[in-house]
């Protein structure tokens, strides 16, 4: 059995933040959320996270996906492991890892894993030019592992070498929980779990160390500029991903794709563009500078044109913008053209329907072959509910028209220009609803003469 411990108690007090530092988000995804996911993808039997500050927030974001470990005072890391009583009594490989791990991919904790069948613990470590404050790896004279030393408890013999502690470890579950016992207080009154390493070797168990080539995966994420770096680092790995299945990136460096949007081939994104959550695009689509997407399924051959689209569906052959904003669980069909300016939510488009422009179509139903005119609005909201408005298919509803919700609107229907309708349409009939137009000889010219224009 495969289990995880990810330590996300403490304050993180260098991100100068109120908010926990693991709910501070990489590419639109917290941090939290990064780690989590990755140990699902490798299928670990039990995740338990350890919380202490600010730690309802990340309940309130995790839910019930992991289960959790209480940390009341910070007392080091070995105090954290040893609040996870729910694995006490398992038998597997527990891999414990911080929660600022948002980089360590899928793929790297499945190899952790698989090479430590043979040992009782296993640690990942690095040969870096600067090791800095990170904690020493100190091996014997034949070469295995003795110790982990914090840099600044470090001999200066010690403190020469340059192979670092990655905070990554796997353990025996059963050794792990037998030996947590007998880590003694530091000079600072924490119970370090890297002690455990100088423990289990004096016990005579099997350690190994993996040592990687490429230490930035590994990275801490303990404050602002940190922050950036680690965008920057799974930006780029994203991109050259999508590249190399396909995609056109006119300019990476200004593209910001998330961990779980899907791209099919044949794609086309120019910069400036921004595409989070869940999102799918299809084959084909091109989306221009200046778009937001999250949530959202762009299906093939549609022209996203610098507009926002969240928590929403757009069919094939589709285009939708400049400027256009579609949000709450919109529902584009095929063949429809979304205009410049034209916003919608909670609301269904169907095929080869046009809102050209300057239109807002709120908690509405739209049809087939529908044409919407410039400036038309449904008005969906009374002050305390919101109403629907249903519209059938190949009605023609004229520029400036005002739907007063709840309203229905049939099938072939005609509402002209500048009326304001409150009352249902049936299929085929017109809908006028205008003032009389009074022109008043001579009063223009005399009101402009009276406010000095004329």
């Amino acid at each position: 059995m495969k289990y995880g411990i990810v330590l996300a108690a403490g304050k993180g007090t260098r991100m100068q933040s109120n908010k926990n530092k693991v709910m501070h988000s990489l590419l639109d995804k917290p941090i939290i959320g990064h780690v989590v996911d990755h140990l699902d993808a490798v299928n670990v039997e039990k995740i338990v996270v350890v919380i202490g500050h600010e730690g309802e927030s990340i309940e309130a974001y995790l839910k019930d996906k992991v289960e959790y470990a209480k940390q009341d005072e910070q007392l080091g890391t070995a105090d954290a492991v040893a609040k996870v009583t729910q694995l006490e009594s398992k038998e597997g490989s527990t891999l414990v890892l911080f929660g600022d791990g948002a980089l360590i991919q899928a793929s790297t904790l499945e190899s952790v894993y698989e090479a430590h069948a043979d040992y009782d613990l296993t640690i990942v470590t690095a040969v870096v030019k600067d090791p800095g404050r990170y904690n020493r790896v100190i091996r014997d004279t034949q070469g295995f592992v003795k110790k982990i030393v914090e840099s600044h408890n470090a001999t200066e013999l010690e403190a020469t070498s340059n192979e670092i502690n990655l905070g990554v470890y796997v353990f025996s579950n059963e050794l792990l929980f037998k030996y947590l016992p007998e880590i003694n207080d530091d000079m600072e009154h924490e119970l370090n779990i890297i002690d455990l390493v100088s423990i289990m070797r004096k016990n005579g168990h099997s350690i190994q160390a993996i040592r990687v080539s490429d230490s930035s995966e590994f990275m801490g994420i303990n404050d602002r500029i940190e922050l950036a770096k680690a965008n920057k680092w799974l930006k780029n790995k994203i991109n050259n991903d999508h590249m190399l299945s396909g995609v056109t990136l006119l300019d990476p460096e200004s593209t910001f794709i998330g961990p779980d949007v899907v791209l099919d081939k044949d794609i086309t994104i120019h910069p400036n563009v921004s595409i989070y959550g869940k999102s799918t695009i299809g084959e084909g689509v091109e989306i221009t500078p200046n778009s937001y997407i999250n949530n959202s399924h762009i299906h093939k051959n549609t022209f996203i044109d610098a507009s926002k689209v969240v928590n929403s569906t757009v069919g094939e052959n589709s285009t939708v913008g400049p400027y256009a904003h579609i949000r709450e669980a919109s529902n584009v069909g095929n063949e429809v053209r979304i205009g410049n300016f034209v916003e919608l939510k909670q609301t269904n488009i169907g095929n080869n329907t046009s809102a050209a422009h300057l239109s807002y179509l709120g908690n509405a139903s739209v049809g087939k072959y529908v044409n919407i005119g410039c400036g038309v609005v449904t008005v969906n909201y009374d002050g305390k509910d919101k109403h629907d408005t249903i519209i059938g298919d190949n009605s023609f509803i004229g520029s400036h028209a005002t739907l007063l919700a709840p309203l229905e609107v049939g099938s072939n229907a005609l509402v002209a220009a500048g009326s304001v309708i409150e009352d249902n349409v049936e299929n085929g009939d017109m809908a006028i609803s205008r003032t009389s137009q009074v022109n008043k000889k001579d009063s223009g010219k005399k009101y402009l003469t009276e406010k000095g224009k004329i």
